[in-house]
């Protein structure tokens, strides 16, 4: 399996000549959903959801279809009737062959005055990749791939190292970084490297490995 790095939380995955973008939101590029056979988004903030990006998608191929949370589909469902599924905690399903499983119910903690929304990660290919959206969601199953978010309005360092530690992957790829600078990276590569007990490594936009 192929994992292409674009900005900030949206990740392209590749199999079999098919291939799989997990929320192209607002921070990434215009066309980071276009060549997509499926869509997966976690959530509906707009940094993890931009309905232009997934519209651009669904037209360039008639064939693409989404896979989504309630709040984000019923915004697409009029426009693009029978491609649009609807998925929970729990939910298993195949969305351009990869094997997907639905993990966690709740956006993490901004504020207690904020009122949390809905948030799924996707876990792909029985634990190959697992991303979690916004949330420190663990699944059920070792994790060989973790898309690991670590810069947020909602978590700290301590919290992103404990979640490496708890979920245990083979290695972590930052994710949701379009707000960490230059002279932040090192700090958060040194103590997620040397804290976390994982391999943590980062892959600049655009970037690509073999997992």
């Amino acid at each position: 399996m192929k994992l292409t790095k674009k900005s900030h939380a949206c990740v392209r995955l590749e199999k079999d000549g098919r291939t799989l973008v997990l929320d192209p939101g607002g921070f990434s590029e215009q066309d980071a959903a276009v060549g997509a056979d499926a869509i997966l988004v976690t959530h509906e903030h707009p940094d993890h959801f931009d309905e232009g990006r997934l519209r651009a998608a669904l037209e360039a191929d008639p064939a693409a279809e989404i896979w989504t949370l309630k709040s984000v589909a019923e915004q697409l469902t009029a426009a693009f009737p029978g491609r649009v599924h609807t998925v929970g905690h729990g939910d298993t399903f195949t969305a351009a062959g990869f094997d997907v499983q639905v993990h966690g119910e709740l956006h993490a903690v901004i504020h207690p005055d904020i009122p949390r929304i809905t948030n799924v990660g996707y876990l792909i290919d029985g634990g190959r990749v697992f991303h979690p959206g916004d949330a420190l969601t663990v699944p059920d199953q070792p994790v060989e791939t973790l898309m690991l978010p670590v810069m947020a309005p909602w978590n700290k360092i301590a919290e992103v190292i404990d979640y490496v530690r708890e979920v245990k992957p083979q290695r972590a790829y930052d994710i949701h970084d379009a707000l960490l600078n230059d002279l932040a990276r090192p700090i958060y590569d040194r103590q997620i490297g040397a804290l976390g007990g994982s391999e943590h490594l980062r892959l600049a936009p655009g970037d690509s490995a073999d997992v």
